[in-house]
Parts: structure tokens; C-alpha cells; sequence
């Protein structure tokens, strides 16, 4: 059984702008995306501030954000990394399979990574992120490095009236799918 603790509010900073870049692509009819609460039981409540202090995951989670872009349906998760090296145990087996399944239903799957150390978001395409998890899953390296990476799925931290601009990630996924059907 998994639990929970404070070590769970790791990313939580990421989080807020998330949530905060959803709000502002909901106020200008760009996307509709929600946060995915994740279910949890209480163990150990603080009396005195009524904060959870332990829990346990009722089931395991999907992905992080989850809703429609223009019509399209988006799914992703988000993941911090402090150094430039990614554990692919980050990114667990049932996410890998709901994004697929995600996908095959016509949607857009991806992680939206923030390099912590480099101040840098990326939005990492499903299809590139699953190349990562095979080869970790056929004995090749358990993690993906930073200069592995497509340089043009850098989101862009400048001339973005949002925090984290994560549909410019889509609009390139699109191009990408739109020329392997021509």
C-alpha cells in the first residue's frame, strides 16, 4: 500500500502554475483542462490546522490533467527534475498504459517536465516519452538525459502572456501527426 506524506507535495509549486495557466487558457476559450484529484483515505489528521498528515492512495492515478483543447481531448502529467537526468521510475506503468489507451482513443497524450535547476519547461510528446520507456523497459538506460531531448519542444519563457505554455507543445505534436498522415 502507498503513502502518503508531506514529501507529497513535491511539485506543488508546478502545480500552481498548472492551474494557473488552465485558468487563464479556460478565460480566453483556448482549453477546458481540470486537475485529476487523486484519491486518497485519511490516516492522521493535525487537530489544531485540520491538515492531512497521512494517507494512504486509495488506487493509483491516472495523470495529472485531463480535458479538450479546441475539441481535442489532452491528457497529461506533470514531473520536476532537478538535475538533467530524468528517472524513468518517475513515470509509472499504469500512466504509460492510460496515455496509450488515451491516444489510441484519438487523443493527445504527453508530460510537461520542468527543469528546475535550468528554469525550463518541456513538453515531452507521447510518442517520444514511450520511446524512453521501452528502451528503459528492454534493458537500456532507466533514464532519459536533457540533451536527448527535441530543442523545439522547449516551451518558450518569454513573449507568453502564460506561465507555462503548454499548447504551443500540442500545436507542435500536431504539425508532427498532421505530416506522417499526408
Amino acid at each position: 500500500m502507498m503513502a502518503w506524506t508531506s514529501r507529497g507535495l513535491r511539485g506543488s509549486t508546478l502545480e500552481e502554475m498548472i492551474n494557473r495557466t488552465n485558468e487563464q487558457y479556460r478565460d480566453k476559450h483556448l482549453a477546458l483542462i481540470q486537475k485529476v484529484p487523486t484519491p486518497i483515505t485519511p490516516i492522521k489528521i493535525d487537530k489544531e490546522s485540520r491538515h492531512i498528515t497521512l494517507a494512504y492512495f486509495e488506487k493509483k492515478s491516472t495523470v495529472d490533467y485531463i480535458g479538450a483543447v479546441q475539441g481535442i481531448p489532452v491528457c497529461f502529467d506533470a514531473k520536476e527534475c532537478k538535475t538533467d537526468s530524468f528517472p524513468l521510475a518517475n513515470i509509472h506503468e499504469h500512466q504509460v498504459t492510460f496515455m496509450k489507451d488515451f491516444e489510441q482513443q484519438g487523443g493527445i497524450s504527453f508530460l510537461l517536465l520542468y527543469f528546475t535547476a535550468r528554469d525550463e519547461y518541456y513538453y515531452l510528446r507521447y510518442e517520444t516519452m514511450k520511446t524512453f520507456w521501452d528502451r528503459g523497459q528492454n534493458g537500456g538506460k532507466k533514464h532519459f538525459s536533457y540533451t536527448e531531448l527535441e530543442t523545439s519542444f522547449f516551451l518558450p519563457r518569454t513573449g507568453s502572456s502564460v506561465l507555462v505554455p503548454y499548447l504551443n507543445g500540442i500545436q507542435k505534436d500536431l504539425e508532427i501527426r498532421d505530416s506522417k498522415v499526408d
